[in-house]
């Protein structure tokens, strides 16, 4: 039985951080890494203006999703936790990418009970109607937003663009592998079986 529910980003949190930029590179002539992205918005970290760099994304988005490589472990540790818990996947995609978003779920063996594009980075009213324990998030203030909001621990995905201070309750990690542990720690099985 699966007692609790967690919420969990897409990009930059199941995909990897870097999906982006190789598309980015080809198209703009860039060679950007991830050290590279200081902040969220990528125009920044580059000579491209807001416009042009949205204009050309809305033809790439669906080839990007699509093209997007898991981060390591997601794929294990998801697997594993799909009988202990419920996996309602919260994303700022556009419901015009969902067709894509669930097959890319299929092929990439992640499994999934839902999957909520919401089209846009306010997430607190998704977490809030699916009544999530915990979320994962790789958008600094998205994480500490829903955890203030929600009182819920949120797993933050370390990347160069969301290094800024977090509060208590707010917990980074490096990989799928630490989250795991983390999931271990503040859900003990034992706790588990007993709800």
């Amino acid at each position: 039985m699966r007692n609790l529910r967690f919420g969990i980003d897409i990009d930059g949190t199941v995909t990897c951080p870097t999906s982006l930029l190789p598309h980015i590179n080809k198209q703009f002539g860039c060679e950007l890494i991830l050290e590279d992205i200081k902040e969220y918005d990528l125009t920044k970290a580059f000579p491209i203006d807001e416009k042009t760099f949205y204009e050309w994304y809305k033809l790439a988005e669906s080839h990007i999703y699509e093209t997007s490589p898991a981060q390591p472990f997601a794929q294990e540790v998801l697997s594993s936790w799909i009988t202990q818990f419920e996996l309602f996947y919260i994303s700022a995609r556009g419901n015009h990418v969902f067709q894509g978003t669930q097959e890319w779920f299929t092929r990439e063996a992640i499994p999934f009970d839902h999957i909520e594009l919401t089209g846009s980075h306010q997430k607190i009213e998704a977490a809030k109607k699916f009544g999530v324990d915990a979320f994962f998030e790789d958008k600094h203030d998205n994480a500490v937003e829903i955890h203030e909001e929600l009182q819920i621990p949120v797993l933050l995905f370390d990347t160069p663009y969301n290094r800024m201070t977090i509060p208590d309750g707010v917990i980074r990690v490096y990989d799928w592998q630490e989250a795991n542990k983390w999931i271990q720690h503040l859900f003990p099985v034992e706790e588990l079986i007993k709800k």
